[in-house]
């Protein structure tokens, strides 16, 4: 089913925010880079532009991998050049065009160009979603009660979630009075409006990014296989213990997101 879906924006927006990853670590321990971060806007362009080179370089390293992967499978035609180059070429091009597509959704005030890409593919997959929860409640497979709940725990969620990414630490701020030439001006008191959740979503994509790679790795070398080297078993392995829902990949997810936070906040 999968395969019948792969496009040329199947590596998504993923090396983009692994460069992006990568580069503000680095800021933070070569002092070059956190010296452009202290140069206002024409550092920033600079840093931006390495971050737009290492999403080259890893979506190159990352299309590689992905037609290594359907090659091993044996479900292409070629497996030569003549596969790898138009191939590679395509994915890259995809991954390149959605992340101008985020800057330019950044740059017009739309929204943040990444969190507006990952939102509407997971918009687009709701209607098949809802039609397949539809259709196991007309099979008897789901029940209709548990449906309601379900729907309703996901709308207390969703409140939660919003309420949270709204919420203010207001600062009193107290001005005192005080006389310009004439004129005096009266004690006025006011608040500083701070973030609950300052760093916003990134945290999440950043370390579900992280975390995602290591799946990738499993994909690229293939099905489990019993003849195969221990490097590919064991990147197998690994890729099954990092798995969504699985105890080790919860508490990596939750100790990358609250890593984030604090090396965002901070």
């Amino acid at each position: 089913g999968a395969l019948e879906r792969m496009s040329i924006l199947a590596l998504g927006i993923m090396p983009y925010i692994s460069a992006s990853i990568i580069v503000q670590l680095m800021s933070t321990v070569i002092p070059s880079l956190e010296a452009l971060k202290k140069e206002g806007e024409q550092g920033k362009r600079k840093i931006n532009q390495y971050t737009r080179q290492g999403t080259l370089l890893l979506a190159v390293v990352q299309a590689v991998g992905m037609c290594a992967g359907l090659i091993g499978q044996g479900i292409t035609l070629s497996s030569g050049l003549a596969f790898y180059i138009p191939a590679v070429t395509s994915l890259v091009a995809g991954t390149m065009f959605l992340m101008w597509l985020g800057e330019q959704i950044t740059e017009r005030g739309i929204g943040n160009g990444i969190s507006m890409i990952i939102f509407a593919g997971i918009v687009a997959g709701l209607p098949k979603l809802i039609m397949q929860s539809v259709s196991s409640v007309d099979n008897g497979q789901t029940s209709l009660i548990g449906l309601v709940i379900f729907g309703l725990l996901s709308l207390g969620v969703l409140a939660a979630i919003v309420f949270i990414e709204k919420a203010q630490c207001r600062i009193p701020v107290n001005y005192a009075q005080k006389q310009q030439g004439r004129r005096i001006f009266t004690a006025q008191q006011t608040h500083l409006p701070l973030k609950i959740n300052m760093a916003g979503v990134i945290p999440a994509i950043f370390a579900s990014s992280l975390l995602l790679f290591p799946a990738s790795l499993g994909q690229w070398v293939g099905s489990a296989d019993p003849n195969a080297g221990l490097i590919k078993r064991s990147l197998q392995d690994l890729a099954l213990v990092l798995s969504p829902g699985q105890p080790l990949y919860l508490v990596l997810f939750g100790a990358l997101i609250i890593f984030f936070c604090y090396f965002y906040t901070a």
